[in-house]
């Protein structure tokens, strides 16, 4: 199918840009377009107007910050994969990143773009809430504010922006010396959409006890749901506790899919393979710290 009609804007600046959105109500962002353009040849989606935000390169650049590494809209899933700062200082989000359908996505495809169109099953959302990270939204009505990715997401493809607004950067914790992560995801085959992933982040003491615990899961719900292990701090780490962590955890979703037992079952699954790899992690990263 075709897309209705519509009408095409390719703005110079972020002003121009929010100042289009300002003059049109219903208007939509096109970023990589790898989702959009979907929606609109379905006719799902119906914008009286589009706006391009293709030669915005300044939302293209990437800020190595004391805490955080601030990520403009643009940013492609190609570049979150490959990026050695990146991968340095919030691997987690390297990680989830190749999980994204196929390289020519990832190279057109960006983390904004995912990020606003708030899909369950993907992975930057995902990623997003259980690094903790930031959305910095800009309006020529309301002027900036910031967003946490927790509270992005609202529903199935329905963020908290308003018409008006526009996401630019996008703030992400970096990972420390002391913190693990794991990421799993499980699907029919790469590239297809995630039955079920999980993305966590552990630390532990120096005597081995936990210190903290969160995870953030994907297609469990009709929004990326993140859960905090605050019971299990002092604990030592275990198969069998993280198998328990992991089913309470998933007990507490709400899949959509034909056979919601099944898909808690996997949820379970990618928890606990996930808080595995993140001890694994931080015992060799201990190893590697009493070898030097």
């Amino acid at each position: 199918m075709k897309p209705a009609e519509f009408t095409y804007h390719r703005p110079d600046s972020v002003a121009e840009a929010l100042s289009l959105l300002a003059d049109n109500a219903d208007a939509k962002i096109l970023a990589g377009g790898q989702s959009l353009l979907t929606l609109m040849n379905l006719r799902l989606a119906r914008p009286s107007a589009v706006i391009d935000v293709g030669r915005l390169t300044e939302l293209t650049r990437i800020f190595d910050d004391t805490d955080d590494l601030i990520l403009g809209a643009l940013v492609t899933h190609r570049t979150v994969e490959t990026d050695p700062l990146i991968a340095a200082r919030a691997p987690l989000l390297a990680d989830a990143a190749r999980y994204i359908g196929h390289v020519g996505i990832r190279n057109r495809g960006t983390i904004g773009g995912s990020v606003a169109h708030a899909d369950p099953a993907a992975e930057m959302p995902l990623a997003t809430v259980v690094l903790g990270a930031t959305c910095h939204v800009e309006s020529a009505v309301t002027g900036r504010r910031q967003v946490a990715a927790e509270d992005m997401f609202e529903s199935f493809y329905t963020n908290s922006l308003h018409p008006h607004e526009m996401i630019t950067w996008i703030s992400i914790p970096t990972i420390q010396s002391g913190q693990g992560w794991g990421f799993v995801e499980y699907a029919r085959q790469h590239g297809d959409y995630g039955l079920a992933g999980a993305g966590v982040l552990l630390g532990l003491a120096p005597d081995g006890r936990i210190t903290s615990v969160r995870a953030a899961v994907l297609n469990a719900a009709d929004r990326p749901l993140r859960f905090v292990g605050d019971d299990v701090i002092g604990e030592k780490p275990s198969r069998e506790l993280w198998e328990g962590l992991a089913s309470r955890w998933a007990g507490q979703t709400e899949p959509s899919s034909e056979d919601p037992d099944y898909s808690r079952r996997l949820c379970a699954t990618a928890v606990t393979e996930a808080l595995t790899a993140a001890e694994r992690r931080l015992a060799r990263e201990k190893e590697q710290t009493n070898g030097n």
